[in-house]
């Protein structure tokens, strides 16, 4: 098959930074038994092309119109054109709703081609006390709604995005972005993880308001009054200017966070597999990565009821309602000091993971493709 992917970036050159490793995981399954063409809209500020892969990739850069609508006529010819190039599609995939799905829908119209679209973050949200989602913008609930009007298939990542998408695509798929199993795994990674304590926590996300990362801070500072050897390695872009580390100093938690900003996949990787416990406090995940990422190393989750962790509780994971820190302090608390609880629900997340891995997303997608083409 000749397939494209439409992504807003996560395909850098490098491989390794600014990437969704998950993604690449799956551009790389593909690749080996298939042409797959990528379309980056912004990930350099320049048009440019590169192989990644085994893949590939056209970025078509930041627009320089000003006038509403061109940026998009622009897009559409710059893709078009690159597919001529490179010999056509059979299908296009978009990653996510909004202007890659408008994108892939406009290319498919113009060669009668199937279109696919994926959830991928707060598309169909939104949470007007902190700002955050897609729905606050008109042109953006257009193009949602014309993306679950137009695409073929519509996939999310978790049961829950896929809860507001049902009513008007019950037909839509379940297929979680599965990643690099045993490259979280490793060969080590029993010796890597020691009984404890000291006590490790790992968090992975930027620091923005979705993460809704003080009430992590807050759960953090009740779990220290009560285990005093307890350390959260924290990687992420900070997009708040500081506020999280200056007020984790207010909570007096400098000894017990460590800020590593952005680093590639191959250094954060062996922190999952050192970690005792993944926390996450956010207030919307579509599916959440980092949470499968921490799972295929055999690190449970202890997180807000969003996402994934939403539907891996209790077996896999613990589940607090949003906004409680209390409630994530204490299901930290209880796997800290239950080694049979945590190992139990470690090994029934490794498992959800190891199914669920990137070779399984891979052939999922392959079977939609196929269907569609058909």
């Amino acid at each position: 098959m000749r397939i494209a992917l439409i992504v807003p970036g996560g395909v850098d050159r490098s491989g390794r930074e600014r990437v969704i490793p998950a993604l690449l995981a799956l551009i790389e399954r593909l690749a080996r038994r298939h042409s797959v063409f990528v379309v980056a809209l912004e990930q350099e500020p320049a048009p440019s092309t590169y192989a990644l892969l085994g893949a590939q990739v056209v970025n078509l850069g930041r627009g320089q119109s000003r006038l509403p609508g061109f940026g998009y006529w622009q897009r559409l010819r710059q893709t078009l054109a690159a597919l001529d190039a490179y010999g056509g599609a059979d299908v296009l995939h978009a990653f996510w709703l909004g202007a890659a799905s408008t994108l892939a829908l406009g290319v498919g119209r113009w060669r009668r081609l199937p279109v696919v679209a994926s959830i991928g973050g707060g598309e169909l949200v939104w949470l007007p006390e902190i700002g955050y989602g897609g729905a606050a913008s008109w042109r953006h609930r257009q193009q949602v709604r014309l993306a679950l009007h137009g695409a073929q298939v519509i996939t999310g990542g978790s049961r829950y995005v896929l809860t507001p998408v049902l009513p008007t695509r019950p037909d839509a798929r379940w297929i979680p972005l599965g990643v690099d199993a045993a490259f979280y795994r490793g060969d080590r990674a029993e010796a890597e993880r020691q009984p404890g304590p000291p006590w490790r926590l790992l968090h992975a996300a930027s620091i923005n308001r979705v993460k809704d990362q003080s009430t992590l801070l807050h759960a953090l500072r009740l779990v220290a009054d009560h285990e005093k050897s307890v350390h959260l390695d924290w990687f992420g872009e900070d997009t708040l200017g500081g506020a999280m580390s200056s007020f984790a100093r207010d909570l007096d938690l400098a000894a017990h966070v460590t800020f590593h900003g952005v680093q590639p996949a191959d250094v954060l990787a062996p922190y999952f597999r050192q970690a005792h416990l993944y926390v996450q406090s956010s207030r919307h995940e579509s599916q959440g990565v980092a949470v499968c990422e921490a799972a295929a190393a055999g690190a449970p989750t202890v997180g807000t009821a969003v996402g994934l962790v939403a539907e891996l509780a209790p077996q896999a994971a613990w589940a607090a309602p949003v906004g409680d820190a209390a409630g994530l302090a204490a299901g930290i608390l209880t796997l800290l000091r239950d080694p049979d609880q945590r190992a139990r629900r470690g090994r029934a997340a490794q498992t959800w993971a190891q199914t669920f891995d990137a070779d399984w997303t891979a052939a999922a997608f392959e079977a939609i493709y196929r269907e569609v083409i058909g």
